[in-house]
């Protein structure tokens, strides 16, 4: 019921997911700055994403912190249900997807980034995610909503998605964007509208949090 792409771009980490169900971003977006990204996804279970980032933190291998989980006795009657990605500060990312994973399901890994999915239209959905990304040009966010836009173009889900979700990571210790459209018709589109707002301002409110006294207002009550 989700595909999602993780990607790294310099010191920055950043997800894009879409799913027919609601709010898929509250479960399946995990980031931490310095450290990696990792998405848990196809009958959710969020604890394994923070596993994953635990195991980055600890010594790096993107592909030891999957193995870890996956391999993990207290999650040997689960792991079969779950899809899991991860991406550490340098390499590819990688992927699992246990035999349970619903419906038509795939992923794909390359040096920065991964992308996968279940209950696909297709299994061609994670690389036209990838390829899509690469070709797109502009910031990191505006690259992520390029990759969905074209995923859902492709065929996307099985079904129609209601929900979608983008953030990213950079040098500071909170999400530089955070941004959901928990249910709509038209999620990844409504995200990018939501995109075209947040941009302009991303850069201005980290100056906020590191040096409020410098930072610029926009005059609108409350947390500016």
């Amino acid at each position: 019921m989700t595909f999602s792409l993780v990607v790294r771009d310099g010191e920055r980490f950043g997800i894009a997911a879409s799913s027919s169900s609601p709010a898929v971003a509250a479960r399946v977006v995990h980031l931490r700055p310095g450290v990696g990204a990792a998405t848990s996804q196809n009958i959710t279970d969020p604890t394994l994403g923070t596993h994953l980032l635990d195991g980055l933190a600890e010594h790096g291998d993107a592909e030891r912190a999957l193995a870890g989980v996956t391999g993990a006795r207290q999650h040997e009657k689960t792991i079969a249900y779950r899809q899991l990605t991860v991406l550490g500060r340098s390499g590819p990312g990688f992927a699992h997807s246990g035999p349970h994973t619903l419906g038509t399901y795939a992923a794909v890994a390359v040096d920065g980034a991964v992308a996968a999915g279940n209950m696909l239209s297709g299994e061609h959905i994670p690389q036209v995610l990838v390829d899509a990304y690469a070709a797109a040009t502009g910031e990191l966010e505006e690259r992520l909503i390029a990759a969905m836009k074209a995923a859902v173009a492709a065929g996307g889900e099985e079904g129609p998605v209601h929900s979608a979700g983008l953030a990213v990571v950079a040098d500071v210790g909170w999400r530089v964007t955070d941004l959901r459209v928990d249910w709509a018709d038209d999620p990844v589109d409504r995200l990018g509208d939501l995109l075209d707002v947040w941009l302009p301002q991303r850069d201005d409110y980290v100056r906020r949090g590191l040096d409020p006294a410098a930072a610029p207002s926009y005059g609108v009550p409350g947390d500016r």
